[in-house]
């Protein structure tokens, strides 16, 4: 039991320590986290916060925060982003805390087309409590005190994240390409100085389009539409991909999408790639300057019995001067509001 309790730690220490980033489901409702290209893609002033508990019937699993501002600064084509992100993950209190600054600029191809490449720098913090762990010569002496006090940085550790990507759209349509963690940062919290532990690349591809189900895409209430979105991530060895839709009669939305690879790719042998089943439903306030979301992953991959699936919050608040919203301007990315 001992040898189980301690390798079951080390187990989740260790495919934390892998350096997997965290993933939302309601992927474009942080869309400053899986793309700097979407900076200022609003009328004016867009702040999103977003949580999610991942795993909930295991205790204290993971959990994480997102909470971005961005600025659109038309005059200029130019918009600008402030991210915080902070990730929880296990009993024993390992923490990453980020704040990244974002910024993209506007080019617009023709009448109808327009091209967004950003660049995102951010800072982490990352710990560990180091209280909080039991090491095997504790539980077989049954003192505090342990041979391995030193195995990890008793100081949270802490390194800069670059992040650049591209974003193409048109009034119903849109495709991006982003590249995160371009400097393969260095995520040990060992204490020996050897250690080395780099969070690998993360490649991923967002596609969407609009079908406008009401006759005017540019409806503020009362309007219908249908957008039908794909996502695509790849980070180490690992990559999945997100296809489904929303649908959406102001006030309500509704979403349902798929996550895996089907089919396709498998790790090894009796290990399918498949993660879950998405539903999510949304209400927006008649004018649209507020959305909230809600969205639970039913999971159907091996970790389905015991895990409790996923839930997760959304929040959006668009606001604009006077001055920008008598003013005609371009029109924005349309993606989903979730």
């Amino acid at each position: 039991m001992k040898r189980y309790i301690i390798s079951q730690l080390f187990l989740l220490l260790s495919v934390t320590l892998m350096g997997q980033d965290v993933q939302y489901s309601q992927f474009y409702a942080t869309p400053l986290h899986i793309n700097p290209g979407f900076t200022g893609s609003t009328v004016e002033h867009r702040l999103v916060m977003n949580y999610r508990n991942q795993w909930p019937s295991i205790p204290k699993a993971f959990q994480s925060y997102h909470a971005s501002y961005e600025y659109n600064a038309s005059e200029i084509n130019s918009g600008f982003g402030l991210v915080f992100n902070r990730e929880e993950a296990g009993s024993f209190g390992l923490r990453t805390n980020e704040v990244a600054l974002a910024y993209a600029y506007h080019f617009r191809i023709n009448q109808n087309l327009y091209l967004q490449p950003g660049l995102k720098f951010g800072y982490a913090f990352r710990g560990i409590d180091y209280d909080k762990l039991v090491f095997n010569d504790q539980l077989e002496s049954g003192s505090s005190i342990t041979a391995d006090e030193d195995a990890f940085a008793r100081e949270d550790i802490s390194y800069p994240d670059i992040s650049t990507g591209i974003l193409l759209y048109g009034e119903n349509y849109w495709a991006g390409i982003a590249i995160n963690h371009l400097n393969r940062p260095d995520q040990t919290l060992l204490g020996d100085g050897r250690s080395v532990s780099e969070l690998p690349m993360k490649y991923s591809v967002q596609l969407g389009y609009t079908f406008d189900l009401s006759g005017s895409v540019r409806s503020r209430f009362g309007d219908k539409s249908l957008q039908a979105v794909l996502h695509y991530k790849a980070q180490g060895k690992y990559d999945q991909l997100d296809m489904g839709g929303y649908y959406n009669h102001a006030p309500f939305m509704f979403g349902f999408w798929y996550r895996g690879i089907p089919g396709l790719k498998k790790y090894k042998k009796g290990y399918h790639n498949h993660d879950a089943i998405i539903a999510m439903v949304g209400y927006s306030i008649p004018d649209r300057n507020f959305n909230v979301g809600y969205s639970y992953d039913i999971t159907i991959s091996r970790l389905a019995a015991g895990t409790g699936g996923a839930h997760e919050i959304s929040v959006t608040y668009e606001f604009a001067s006077q001055r920008k919203k008598r003013k005609k301007r371009k029109f924005r990315v349309p993606c989903a509001k979730f």
